[in-house]
């Protein structure tokens, strides 16, 4: 019963549901990635401002999926891999966790 009630609600298996996935595939495919203003997303999927920033983005934050910066929101790589679709190199290299790691042989 529980898989049923998922199904009809449109929620996953990670727990995404239809307008977490809706933001999440604006951001992607309508703006690159972000960054992009919270307005401009809600307008793109067709919500409120409120119920992008209350409902979608408290999920999509703890899940790494979007980071919320001071010139708007963006989609991590992990998004980009959830949604099936190859990042940009910018965005690989922005969530490399080994991008500024020292070399210690270097380092000494």
């Amino acid at each position: 019963h529980a898989q049923q009630a998922l199904t009809i609600y449109e929620v996953d298996e990670i727990g995404m549901d239809r307008l977490d996935k809706s933001v999440l595939t604006a951001l992607v495919k309508n703006f690159n990635g972000g960054p992009v203003g919270v307005s401009t997303l809600a307008m793109a999927v067709g919500e409120e401002v409120e119920t992008i920033e209350s409902l979608a983005e408290p999920f999509l934050v703890r899940m790494g999926f979007l980071a919320r910066t001071p010139r708007g929101r963006v989609a991590t790589a992990s998004a980009w891999m959830h949604l099936g679709i190859k990042p940009p190199l910018s965005v690989q290299a922005a969530n490399d966790p080994n991008l500024f790691d020292i070399d210690p042989d270097i380092a000494q």
